[in-house]
């Protein structure tokens, strides 16, 4: 029996031994094997499926031209040398990316549950080029096969970085070098960014710093910028957050503009204004749909502060401006602009070069109405509705205090409705209508002034400072020109001012009627004043020229009457003035006044050919009552009615 077993034992081991020297060649040739692919396996063989791989996942061809490594880990590192991604099949360019070289830190244990995340991407002189299509589909929306593979960044590094963005539809583009900058947070490094390019067809330059491009695949979250811009003599700073960077929507900036004209502004954002002494201005930039808001914006044009709200609305045949604007204080030839007008540039006064240039020119020019053409091209190219408070005016040769404007455009017809003054603690109501739908504008405006203050009317002068009394009036004109020459030298219509009871200076009265002994005495002693009963002046305005139908000024001391007429298409005066003294001086002269020269340079003389003439008072006093459309407009003043040509009118 023992000797049974034995045997059994001795047949098993026999057959055992050569299975345990098989199994030992197999594990030590397969042991063998792997030290030999360990030592001869080159991870360049593996650079075709992963470019097949990329290829399969996106729709685009991806090239590895240079070496792969990796250095295996939990968190493994690839290298890759010369690279290349493809671009869309609608470019004109093979290539949409390319780096000299890329590192991926990738951690291994995610991708057993399908998801990719990298701790970091280091790249070295990549280049991006993001373009617009002809359908407006840009070239980063690719075949991504969803679902398959989730990818997460995490920090991101660009050594001498190129971002090169193409629009053609709205002619821009611009070619970019970007660098990370170190923070010490090495998951969220911003970017330097220089560069130039176009905007909306006009040269550009651009510098700042935004947040790492990894954030721009996050549209769920802000993505921070700080960027400055240049456009010729335009600057602007963007700074804030933007949620979609590529298409401008749902953005949140402070938006700091400055430059030398806002008319500067048009061929950038298509938003038309006259022209402007240099200006800055910072506030809250936003965007809801079509419509770009500036909004709570503070800053200075010229020498006066602006401050409001605007929007723009795109998206419609014309962009239409909406604006609420105050001024604090408002410069007055800070709106010269609007009639074709340099600012004044003497002294302290903001103007540019140009500006000084044509101020220049207009004081070197004969002529005072401004013959600066309006646009009609940015007349017609928005649509705008535009208030403008100003509180308080700095004007100090003119009695102007305050401004309530309302600006009306729409395809070309401009309308000011209202343009309101307060003027010598009066005011001066206009409504104006420009129709620049035809080739030549043609303009109507419709004045009315009620209740100057005759006192405060020439604020410089000393004759005037002790007058009293309220001037009133209408002025209706109509005229075709393309500037505000050309309209006031072509002009239709009528003039009337009146002046009801008040009174001026004694000596201002000695001084028209030339009675130069009563002029001596009283600038030898105490200037008095002397009672008005009315002023008037009425004009007929045809074809540029106004033509006085009636014109007096009627006084206890001295009655004026005249004739004449005005030239707004010449720029000429020729006035007729005949003084009438009340009272008996042996030297007073009684010859007529002569107003004649040119707006530029008026002259007001004796016409000493008549001197010596004696007209009796009564030929004049029948024709001093002013016209009954006048009557409405003339305040009686204190106490009782002016009597405005009176018993003489009679």
């Amino acid at each position: 029996m023992h000797a049974m077993d034995d045997a059994h034992r001795s047949r098993r081991r026999s057959v055992l031994r050569p299975l345990t020297r098989t199994r030992a060649i197999v594990f030590g040739a397969l042991a063998a094997s792997m030290v030999v692919l360990a030592v001869l396996f080159q991870w360049n063989w593996l650079r075709g499926p992963v470019e097949r791989l990329v290829a399969w996942q996106t729709g685009r061809s991806f090239d590895i031209a240079g070496d792969l490594d990796v250095d295996l880990g939990r968190v493994t590192t690839i290298r890759a040398d010369t690279l290349r991604f493809g671009n869309a099949d609608w470019s004109p360019s093979r290539t949409m990316a390319s780096a000299d070289r890329a590192e991926l830190d990738v951690r291994l244990w995610p991708l057993l549950s399908g998801e990719i995340r990298l701790d970091a991407i280091r790249l070295t002189r990549p280049r991006l080029r993001l373009e617009f299509g002809p359908d407006g589909r840009g070239n980063w929306i690719f075949g991504e096969r969803d679902g398959e593979r989730r990818v997460r960044y995490t920090g991101l590094w660009v050594d001498e970085g190129r971002l090169v963005f193409l629009d053609p539809r709205r002619r821009t583009d611009f070619d970019i070098a970007l660098d990370s900058v170190s923070t010490g947070d090495a998951s969220a490094s911003p970017v330097d960014l220089k560069g130039k390019g176009r905007w909306a067809g006009n040269a550009f330059t651009i510098a700042g710093r935004v947040e790492s491009p990894l954030a721009l695949r996050q549209t769920d979250r802000p993505y921070r910028i700080d960027l400055r811009a240049t456009a010729g003599p335009t600057r602007a700073r963007a700074r804030g957050t933007l949620l979609d960077p590529f298409r401008l929507r749902d953005f949140d900036l402070r938006l700091r503009l400055a430059g030398q004209d806002m008319e500067d502004l048009f061929p950038l954002i298509g938003i038309a204004t006259p022209p402007t002494p240099p200006y800055r201005l910072d506030g809250r930039f936003s965007r809801d749909g079509d419509t770009w808001r500036y909004d709570d914006f503070t800053g200075l044009v010229g020498d006066s502060d602006l401050g409001g709200s605007a929007t723009v609305t795109a998206g419609r045949k014309r962009p239409l401006l909406e604006a609420n604007l105050v001024s604090k204080r408002l410069d007055f030839d800070d709106l010269a602009g609007f009639v074709g007008a340099p600012p004044q540039t003497g002294g302290e006064e903001a103007a540019n070069a140009e500006q000084r240039a044509e101020a220049a020119a207009l004081a070197a020019d004969a002529r005072v109405l401004p013959d600066t053409p309006y646009d009609l091209t940015k007349l017609r190219a928005m649509d705008a509705d535009v208030r403008w408070k100003a509180h308080r005016i700095n004007a100090p040769t003119l009695p102007i205090e305050d401004m309530d404007a309302h600006l009306l455009l729409e395809a070309g017809l401009l309308r000011l409705e209202p343009l309101n003054f307060g003027v010598a603690e009066g005011d001066i109501r206009s409504t104006v209508r420009m129709d620049a739908r035809s080739d030549v504008i043609r303009t109507k405006a419709d004045i009315a002034v009620r209740g100057l203050d005759l006192g405060k009317l020439f604020p410089t002068a000393q004759l005037t400072q002790s007058a009293i009394g309220r001037v009133g009036g209408n002025a209706s004109l109509a005229g075709t020109g393309n500037s505000v020459a050309g309209i006031l030298g072509t002009a239709d219509g009528e003039v009337m001012l009146g002046m009801g009871r008040g009174q001026v200076s004694n000596l201002l009265m000695e001084l028209a009627g030339l009675d130069i002994a009563e002029a001596l005495k009283f600038l030898l002693t105490k200037d008095r004043t002397v009672a008005v009963r009315c002023a008037f002046g009425d004009f007929a305005v045809e074809n540029g020229v106004m033509q006085a139908r009636t014109l007096a000024f009627d006084t206890t001391d001295t009655i004026i009457v005249g004739k004449g007429k005005v030239s707004l298409k010449d720029e000429t005066l020729d006035l007729e003035l005949r003084p009438r003294p009340k009272d008996r001086s042996i030297l007073a002269l009684r010859s007529p006044l002569v107003v004649d020269g040119t707006f530029k340079d008026p002259s007001f003389r004796p016409d000493f050919k008549r001197l010596g003439l004696r007209g009796a008072t009564a030929l004049a006093l029948g024709s001093i009552a002013p016209p009954a459309a006048l009557l409405a407009t003339i305040e009686p003043g204190p106490g009782e009615d002016s009597a405005c040509g009176g018993q003489y009118a009679k």
